[in-house]
């Protein structure tokens, strides 16, 4: 039974680029201008409109945009719930500016040593990592540490647990890694029942929906699971609405200022009427979009889901804003 079939959460690109070059993502080899203040402004006026709870201002790298700070703030006199997350690159330097206007504040790790953790990035960030983490707290911020888990270091979880994250009692992500046009990689039956293992020790998020979902091979396009075009308003640096979703990607439209009534017409209905159903649909395990999708059809993802969700927003305190809104 579908709940709702109003967009729950916008992923707005700021820009493709990036200081960093993980092996995991491609989208730091892709050339990106950057989102202008007044597209963000319509957009976000009429996201609300939507529906939509929570605006995710992603990238490439968020922090390479000067002017986030200014997004996040339009973002939260709208009551929206906000998050980011970054490399840690740069945030010593905007972290004041940035106090404050991030519900979900990410801090990607990778690997608990500086040596691997840079070996994956591609650059040098372990050190600007934990240094963020200290300027963080030092400003009343409770980053959460996530953690983007593949089978060479699933083995590292227990000492980013009990070296990083517990002594600055901070929140443990697990983000299962997942694979698109052969980037990324899968994950093994032990390293599913070592992930839900990790997800039921106090201080650690994991979606259970996640693993349930990859035992059962993916998204189904036969019976879908995933609800990418509904759920979720994908917008990218030159201001298109991405269909139905950024990896997909079947189509770019230009909004012009006209979210609502592009996001009403013929063209993204039929698309929206295609979600999940598309051939390279079958078998994804993209979590970005799955997390909104099993929160608005009343199913076994949905009640997986909802006892992690509910542990993370209780930590965060995000149920009050979800109140809010």
């Amino acid at each position: 039974m579908r709940l709702t079939k109003r967009p729950v959460l916008c992923n707005y690109y700021v820009t493709y680029r990036c200081n960093a070059a993980c092996g995991f993502c491609d989208i730091w080899e892709k050339p990106s201008p950057y989102v202008n203040i007044e597209n963000v402004r319509e957009n976000l006026r009429d996201l609300k409109k939507l529906g939509v709870k929570v605006i995710d201002f992603t990238g490439g790298e968020p922090l390479l945009h000067k002017e986030l700070p200014i997004f996040l703030k339009l973002a939260k006199d709208l009551n929206f719930i906000t998050t980011v997350t970054t490399n840690t690159l740069l945030y010593p330097k905007h972290a004041e500016a940035l106090a404050g206007l991030i519900d979900m504040l990410h801090f990607s790790l990778d690997a608990p040593t500086a040596e691997e953790h840079n070996q994956s990035r591609g650059v040098n960030c372990f050190d600007h990592f934990l240094r963020s983490i200290q300027i963080a707290k030092s400003l009343g911020e409770r980053p959460d540490i996530l953690f983007t888990v593949n089978s060479s270091n699933i083995h590292h979880i227990k000492q980013v647990y009990e070296e990083i994250t517990v002594p600055n009692q901070l929140m443990l992500i697990l983000n299962p890694i997942f694979s698109y046009s052969d980037i990324g990689s899968e994950l093994s039956e032990k390293d599913l029942e070592i992930l839900e293992h990790w997800g039921k020790r106090k201080g650690v998020y994991l979606n259970k929906a996640f693993l349930t979902l990859r035992r059962n091979g993916g998204n189904n396009i036969n019976d879908p699971s995933c609800f990418a075009g509904s759920t979720t308003v994908v917008i990218s640096p030159e201001n298109n609405l991405i269909l139905p979703c950024y990896h997909l990607n079947k189509a770019e439209l230009p909004i012009d200022g006209n979210l609502i009534a592009l996001r009403q017409s013929e063209t993204v209905q039929k698309e929206i009427q295609l979600e999940g159903r598309h051939e390279k649909c079958q078998g994804c395990t993209i979590n970005c979009y799955f997390q909104p999708s099993f929160s608005v059809n009343l199913n076994k993802y949905f009640f997986e889901s909802l006892s992690s969700t509910l542990k993370y927003a209780f930590h965060k305190g995000t149920w009050k804003e979800l109140l809010k809104s």
